[in-house]
């Protein structure tokens, strides 16, 4: 076995495998990218051994706990880990890099793998990515996708991608569409914490020296914060807008939104809280065609009456270099559409300079 000093997180890449020692549910709400969960203590446990704690004090918690923790890992070590060869690496973590890692640590170096332990643990790297979102957003260059509602932002930026740019996917990432109808069918939106970890692994991948595309967001998309400093960078950068035919972005609404009639009591929900902004005659009339799936006055009217208003006002306030935006016109959004506006906005010279 080799000695070494403190292994930190930038050094995870040289190691064959990266353990996360913690519970499934600690693993579930965020886990550094890669890692596999082999839990030294499962929910259950963990539970148990920390009224022990509180109730009995320290020594009776590592006797009951000791006792799980060296179950555990027999087990650990008859499956998953059966057929690991003689020179396998692993780095092990778990929350601070206590008792948990250190316990299956000593027993895979006892095996004679050379194992290490992450210092610092998940703390640490938690305290990495956000270390890389304050150093890595101030440098991006970023180039902000506007668009009223229906334009096909996120669909633009997916051609786009395909073309060979680079694009961030702030709503892929927050599995949400960020609009008050956004909440995508069966599909969770992720823990802050984990947003913070798939968009710190995206970024990491990006090359700062090239332009970056993002579609305009608001501070929130559904219950996911967008850090601070990029929407701080967002916001100082240049503005290219999408400019749709309104009857072409309806269309693409109802394709985009069809699953919504699958629910129509849901959908009728998410409307209300538009009740204070727009009064009770409009949510009336909008919850009445909800449930009856009559779907395209419904959307017609949401877009203009509550969403084109509200994003001629949103640009302005948010955005500096709005009054110096670039506009692409498109006629329609089918899927030749959608690669034209792509190229079209690729082909546009951007002032990169963040003010």
């Amino acid at each position: 076995m080799s000695a070494r000093g403190p292994v930190r997180v930038e050094d995870r890449h040289a190691f064959d495998c990266l353990i996360d020692a913690r519970s499934p549910a600690e693993f579930a709400l965020d886990h550094i990218p890669g890692a596999i969960n082999l839990p030294v203590l499962d929910d259950e446990e963990r539970c148990i051994v920390g009224t022990i704690y509180k109730q009995q004090g320290a020594f009776e918690a590592r006797r009951v706990g000791g006792a799980m923790v060296a179950a555990n890992l027999a087990k650990h070590l008859r499956e998953q880990l059966a057929d690991k060869p003689a020179n396998w690496k692993p780095l092990v973590y778990c929350w601070r890099g206590g008792m948990r890692s250190g316990s299956m640590v000593t027993w895979l170096r006892l095996v004679g793998w050379d194992a290490q332990q992450l210092a610092g643990g998940y703390k640490r790297w938690r305290h990495h990515v956000l270390e890389v979102l304050d150093r890595q957003c101030a440098q991006l260059r970023l180039r902000v996708v506007c668009g009223a509602t229906g334009s096909a932002k996120t669909r633009v930026l997916h051609a786009m991608a395909a073309q060979g740019a680079q694009v961030l996917d702030l709503e892929g990432l927050a599995c949400h569409k960020g609009s008050l109808l956004g909440a995508m069918p069966g599909q969770p939106q992720p823990s802050q914490k984990a947003f913070d970890t798939q968009l710190v692994e995206h970024l990491e991948r990006l090359d700062l020296s090239r332009p970056i595309y993002v579609e305009a967001e608001s501070r929130r998309i559904g219950r996911i914060a967008l850090p601070a400093p990029l929407i701080e960078r967002m916001r100082a950068s240049p503005c290219i807008e999408l400019s749709v035919p309104f009857e072409a972005r309806l269309a693409f609404l109802l394709r985009d939104y069809a699953y919504l009639g699958d629910d129509p009591a849901l959908l009728a929900r998410r409307i209300d809280p538009l009740r204070p902004l727009l009064g009770n005659e409009t949510i009336d009339r909008w919850q009445k065609w909800a449930l009856a799936g009559e779907l395209p006055p419904l959307f017609d009217e949401l877009a203009r009456l509550h969403y084109d208003p509200q994003y001629a006002r949103s640009q302005s306030q948010h955005f500096h270099r709005w009054p110096q935006r670039q506009t692409v016109p498109g006629d329609t959004l089918d899927e030749a559409g959608i690669d034209a506006l792509a190229a079209a906005v690729l082909a546009v010279e951007v002032n990169d300079d963040v003010r």
